[in-house]
């Protein structure tokens, strides 16, 4: 027997599987349904309107991430440039390839939320942790200004995962790019630059 909980999970799942198939103009509840492989009405039965359903979305986006994030919980106090630059390529590497339909649901999203300002409030209310998160990192690798640096550097993640995943640039995903890359953001953050 599938609980209220497990039956809404299912439904979010479907909901960022269709919109990493077929976009934001996909996302009907009906199409949410037979991704789901749920009799119809189920997913408008949970979640009456749209904006209930992208929110919800959005929420299980971040219930997901928690296997990303889990673990830089157990870090040590205090982090190495190199162990941090290998911890941030393999999340780029990670959404380039078993976490590339969320990171495009992720996308599809955060263009809507552009529109709908409700929307936007859960990104950003969910997006605070990831640049809580940032800071303490930096803080741990002995940043220069980490509170500062803190959202720069998930705006630069956020970067190359979307390069990686969708960018214009048409390229494979290359670890030890990406590596040299951290390593050299990194290196700047933490020796610090001129305010």
């Amino acid at each position: 027997m599938t609980t209220a909980t497990g039956r809404r999970d299912a439904i979010a799942d479907a909901a960022i599987a269709t919109l990493a198939r077929d976009g934001m103009r996909g996302l009907t509840h009906r199409a949410v349904d037979k991704t789901a492989g749920l009799p119809e009405g189920s997913c408008s039965y949970y979640f009456r309107t749209r904006q209930a359903l992208l929110e919800a979305t959005v929420r299980r986006l971040a219930t997901l991430d928690e296997d990303l994030v889990a673990p830089i919980a157990g870090l040590p106090a205090h982090l190495s440039v190199n162990d941090l630059a290998d911890l941030l390529t393999g999340a780029v590497e990670l959404a380039a390839t078993d976490q590339r339909d969320r990171h495009l649901a992720r996308y599809e999203l955060s263009l809507e939320a552009t529109r709908r300002p409700e929307l936007r409030a859960t990104l950003l209310e969910v997006g605070k942790r990831y640049r809580e998160l940032a800071t303490a990192l930096l803080t741990a690798a002995g940043a220069a200004n980490p509170d500062r640096q803190g959202p720069d550097l998930v705006a630069y993640l956020d970067g190359l995962m979307f390069d990686s995943i969708a960018g214009a640039g048409a390229r494979e995903f290359d670890r030890a790019a990406v590596r040299r890359s951290f390593g050299e953001v990194l290196a700047a953050m933490i020796s610090g630059s001129p305010d």
